[in-house]
């Protein structure tokens, strides 16, 4: 038997976690679309806090933010980024794996802990795609973001063949 067909698919962690995704992915604010296509790799354009209600988690890193509660937003972006993915594939189980996050946190300035925030999104990778959800990454700190949101990922997936 294939070892691959053995683990279980990206469909079945999410559902094994309990994790549910949001009925769609959030709307793009702006002249770009959610995601783009290129020789099978799949790039997903920043998204930021929405929650399912389709509310907007506002405020800055450091001040009406706390690090651990920018780093739950960071996961709820991941599953918003997940949203994305099953809108345009039906499933998650066509994406191989992550290549790449950005992250960028609004923090206020002397915060170092960029890192740590952008995990939530990191670990809630891994504990979807396994080991293809381990993925390299950049996480900056900025002095704004649009409609004033504590955080903002972008991603790089890569498709099964």
């Amino acid at each position: 038997m294939n070892v691959e067909q053995t683990q279980p698919t990206p469909e079945a962690r999410l559902k094994s976690l309990g994790l549910l995704l949001p009925q769609a992915a959030p709307a793009p604010i702006g002249a770009f679309r959610n995601l783009r296509i290129d020789r099978g790799t799949v790039y997903v354009s920043g998204q930021g806090p929405v929650r399912p209600d389709g509310t907007l988690i506002r405020g800055r890193v450091g001040d009406e933010i706390t690090a651990q509660d920018a780093t739950d937003h960071a996961r709820l972006i991941g599953l918003n980024m997940l949203a994305v993915l099953r809108d345009e594939f039906g499933t998650l189980d066509r994406i191989a794996g992550v290549v790449k996050l950005v992250g960028f946190v609004n923090a206020v300035p002397g915060f170092e802990r960029h890192p740590e925030v952008i995990d939530g999104a990191s670990r809630l990778m891994h504990d979807v795609f396994g080991e293809g959800g381990i993925h390299a990454r950049s996480s900056l700190g900025v002095a704004s973001l649009p409609n004033n949101i504590p955080v903002e990922i972008e991603g790089i997936f890569e498709l099964k063949p």
